[in-house]
């Protein structure tokens, strides 16, 4: 497993700028939560790059991630990333175990609504975001409205942190590539 083959297969199967930038910022806040953890920063940025890959082509319930991960299986994929995969998805069956696992889902909803948080921002930016204006922005419910905010404070709670500290980690692993994510606005 290497990141450059883990890219050229999203970029085979996924083409739109938008989820192209969704992957590279859940990679980035999973990345980052590894490196919190003591874990294989490269190992988990991989899942978390991959975790949507299918979603472009098949994006029914039915589908998605399960052809994904079957994919993967063909390609030699370990058996512990297809389950982080499939995990990320409620209705897959499969429960949230690994702290892998904990951290892709916890992270997957938040990085998107953290990125749209960010391009409301004057400056459009992640750079100058501070997670009490996130706070604030889940409390609007006609803000990215098809977020579950109870998705976002779940995911704080089963990485056993503070929904603030959670945000303010995943900014943070954001910030480091602010250039590729498309977020460092008018910086």
């Amino acid at each position: 497993m290497n990141r450059d083959d883990a890219w050229q297969l999203l970029t085979e199967y996924t083409k739109g700028d938008s989820l192209l930038k969704h992957a590279m910022a859940v990679e980035a806040a999973v990345r980052g939560y590894a490196r919190l953890f003591g874990e294989d920063e490269d190992a988990w940025g991989i899942v978390g790059l991959l975790h949507d890959f299918d979603y472009e082509r098949w994006p029914s319930l039915d589908d998605h991630p399960f052809r994904g991960c079957e994919i993967l299986r063909e390609k030699g994929y370990p058996e512990w990333v297809t389950r982080a995969i499939l995990s990320h998805a409620d209705y897959s069956g499969v429960p949230r175990e690994s702290r892998l696992e904990k951290a892709l889902w916890a992270c997957d909803e938040m990085a998107g609504f953290i990125t749209a948080a960010a391009l409301v921002r004057p400056g459009r930016s992640v750079l100058d975001l501070e997670a009490a204006s996130v706070v604030k922005r889940m409390k609007d419910k006609a803000f990215a409205r098809a977020v579950k905010r109870e998705d976002l404070r779940m995911g704080a709670e089963v990485l056993e942190l503070p929904l603030e500290t959670h945000i303010g980690n995943v900014i943070g692993f954001m910030r480091e590539r602010a250039d590729a994510l498309g977020l460092r606005g008018s910086f």
